[in-house]
Formats: structure tokens, C-alpha cells, sequence
């Protein structure tokens, strides 16, 4: 898929690539460090919970705790991240983010000298989760800026939807992987590669021009949320069933003896891709709201498939299908939060936007921990479902809904 060339923009933009330069040579590079890091992010995904319930003894509640505590940090630098991006360029705000997330490895090592004692083991694996929230929300949140000075805003729904594509490829491939190192040799073997790759992606940035910090008054931050507020609610809605997969998608395998544990993420992931690379243009061409409004009703399809499945086979596709619908949701919600946004302003307007998926992740685990302390961990699955279907209904106004003029304030 390419994108059409785009027309030369202010130099005040930070645009500094060729105008004829396509939307996939000009965003590969991007591509290629955020598959790195989040491959690195997703060697943990089926590992933590089975380490908190297992190997520490810990009940659902706290696995969603600690599942949840990344997001709720990763809310809290969203913000920072996006200001950071507007004002010191993008591509100081993603290295930014991988410097600090190498230190997560050494976090994970610290663990084993704490074995046998689970309060302290979990607290540092709060601390490192927590860090790794903050660190990934310099990244994606800088990539997509980036991203946006390279090929325009034009190109807006393939840039949220290309970078959420390398961010599943690397949950998809991490999860895997994650369970193998974890059998082969345990948290150890996570937390060494989890730092090595850090600095495999910092050398694969390194050489790529960076954007330039845009040097005009900005529009408050709080009037940009104002603005964007109204897809941020839908993306986080819509956001549960991701979460809900994260934190529970193996521990649903294990309750019922289905092997492997790591497949609901990975059909999750492969499905995600698969259809934004058949689709990913759908937003920039039909509207960013339409869309969403459709592939919703198809993720909590798919949640509700998790929530009855009597099979895991059965459960994976209704991972799979859940994945497809969440696909086009939430770059075609972000479309709408760039095009209601000021141009000036779009790393904090993708910073506040993406916030609200984690906002919806941090509440999500542990809320859902105690559904599956009350009712099982397929009754997790039925709750999502539900919640999904809500982001359906906050999209429906955003079909008529004209962005204002950017103004500074």
C-alpha cells in the first residue's frame, strides 16, 4: 500500500522529507524501531501474570494490578510524551523513551534476588511495569508524531494504523517468544533480552533525520483534550477488549487446559495485522468515524465468541475476531482526534488521544481481576463484550461532527 504524494507544508511543521517520498518508504524505518521495542514489551505479556499467579503466588486481583499499573503510567507520561514531541522534536522523545525502558531489564534481573519473598518481588515488578509504562508512551506517542511530519496529516489514519500494525507485530512475536524464554530459562533470560534489544533499536534510529520542533504558540493543553475528548472516550471504551486479552488471555487457557496459553495473543495480533493491511486505508478514504463505528460491533463479536467458547481453538478465533474488529477502531477514532486537533499541537492531541487507551487499560485490569475473582475468568470476556459495544454509541455523534479552526490560546 503507498500513499499518495503529498504537497509541500510549512517548514514551521517540521516536515523535512521530499513530498513525492511514499507513505511506506517514508514510514519503514518507524516501523521497523517500533517493532523492535514493542516485540521486546511483548515477551512479557504471557509471562507476568503466569509469574505473578505461579511463581509468586498471587491471586487475579493482583495480576491485574500489575497488568494495569504499565497503563496508568503510561497515562500519566502521555501528556509529557506529546509536549516533549512538539517541543523538542519527535525523534528526541522516542530515544528518550527506549534510554529509559533498557533500565526495565535491570529492574527484571533484581527480581530473582527477591524469590522468596512475593511482596517485594512484586513491589520492584510494579516499579519495573510501571517504568515500561512510561517509557512505551515516549515511544509510540513520538513514532506517531514523527510519523505525521513525514508524510502529513493527510496521511494521518495510515500513520496511527501503520504504527499500531508494528506495535502488534511485536506483541505477536513476543508472546511466543516470551513463553520459550521463560521455559528455557526463566524471568532471567526476559530481562536480558529485554535490555539488549533497547539498544538494537537506538542503533537502528540513530542515523534517521529527526523532526523539527515546531516553533509557534500552542493552544493550552487543556483546550486541545477539550477538543479531542469525544473519540479518546470511544478509543478507551473500545480499548477494554484489548485489555481484557492482556491481562486474562492466558489465565483463560490455563482454567481450561488449552494449549498453548500464548495463542489468544498472538491470533489477536496476526488478525489486527492482517486487516489493516487489507484495510488501513478505509479511514483516510471513508471517514474516521464510520469506520469505527462498524469494526466495533465486530470486536465485541468477538469477545462475546471468547466469553462462550467451549473450545480453545474456538476461543482463539474469537480472539482473532476481536483483534480484526479493534483494528480500524482506534486509528479511526485517532483520525478524528488529529483532524479536530490543532496542527500545531498534534504530539500533545496524540498523547492526550492514546492516554485514554491506557486510562481505559489501568481501569480495566484490575476491575476485571475482580470479575474473575467473582464470576471466572470467562465472565471477564462477557463483561468486555458490553463495555465495547458502548464505543459504538460515543461514535455515532462524530459522524457529523466539524472540526473548529486551530487557533492559538
Amino acid at each position: 500500500m503507498t500513499g499518495q504524494p503529498q504537497a509541500a507544508v510549512p517548514a514551521s511543521l517540521g516536515l523535512s522529507e521530499p513530498a513525492q517520498t511514499s507513505v511506506v518508504v517514508a514510514l519503514l524505518p518507524l516501523k521497523a524501531a517500533v517493532l523492535v521495542a514493542f516485540l521486546v514489551i511483548g515477551l512479557a505479556f504471557p509471562v507476568v501474570p503466569l509469574h505473578v499467579r505461579d511463581g509468586l503466588g498471587f491471586g487475579p486481583v493482583v495480576v491485574g494490578v500489575v497488568a494495569g499499573c504499565q497503563f496508568a503510567a503510561s497515562l500519566i507520561a502521555r501528556i509529557w510524551s506529546g509536549h516533549a514531541a512538539d517541543a523538542r522534536g519527535a525523534k528526541w522523545a522516542v530515544v528518550a523513551g527506549l534510554i529509559r525502558a533498557t533500565v526495565l531489564g535491570l529492574l527484571y534481573l533484581s527480581l530473582l534476588a527477591f524469590v522468596g519473598r512475593p511482596e517485594v518481588s512484586v513491589a520492584v515488578l510494579l516499579a519495573g511495569r510501571a517504568l515500561l509504562g512510561a517509557a512505551e508512551s515516549f515511544v509510540i506517542t513520538g513514532a506517531t508524531a514523527w510519523g505525521l511530519t513525514r508524510v502529513g496529516a493527510a496521511n494521518a489514519g495510515k500513520v496511527i494504523a501503520w504504527m499500531g500494525t508494528a506495535m502488534f507485530a511485536g506483541f505477536a512475536a513476543g508472546a511466543p517468544l516470551g513463553s520459550l524464554l521463560y521455559a528455557g530459562g526463566g524471568f532471567a533470560s526476559v530481562a536480558a533480552v529485554t535490555s539488549v534489544a533497547r539498544l538494537l533499536t537506538l542503533a537502528l534510529l540513530w542515523p534517521l533525520r529527526g523532526s523539527v520542533a515546531a516553533a509557534v504558540a500552542r493552544p493550552r493543553i487543556a483546550s486541545v483534550i477539550g477538543r479531542i475528548w469525544l473519540p479518546g472516550l470511544g478509543a478507551a471504551l473500545s480499548s477494554v477488549g484489548f485489555g481484557a486479552i492482556l491481562a486474562f488471555g492466558s489465565l483463560l487457557f490455563v482454567e481450561h487446559g488449552w494449549t498453548p496459553v500464548w495463542l489468544a495473543f498472538s491470533t489477536y495480533a496476526i488478525a489486527l495485522m492482517v486487516a489493516r493491511l487489507l484495510f488501513g486505508h478505509l479511514p483516510d478514504r471513508l471517514g474516521g468515524a464510520k469506520v469505527a463505528v462498524g469494526f466495533v460491533v465486530v470486536e465485541a463479536a468477538g469477545l462475546a465468541t471468547m466469553w462462550l467458547a467451549a473450545s480453545g481453538g474456538l476461543a482463539a478465533f474469537g480472539a482473532a475476531l476481536t483483534g480484526f474488529g479493534y483494528s480500524l477502531v482506534f486509528p479511526g477514532l485517532g483520525l478524528e482526534a488529529v483532524r479536530l486537533a490543532p496542527p500545531e499541537s498534534r504530539g500533545v492531541a496524540m498523547g492526550a488521544y492514546t492516554a485514554c487507551l491506557d486510562l481505559a487499560l489501568g481501569i480495566a485490569g484490575p476491575a476485571l481481576g475482580l470479575v474473575a475473582s467473582g464470576a471466572g475468568y470467562s465472565a471477564v470476556f462477557e463483561v468486555s463484550a458490553i463495555v465495547v459495544l458502548c464505543a459504538a454509541l460515543v461514535s455515532i455523534p462524530l459522524l457529523t461532527k466539524r472540526a473548529p479552526r486551530a487557533q492559538a490560546t
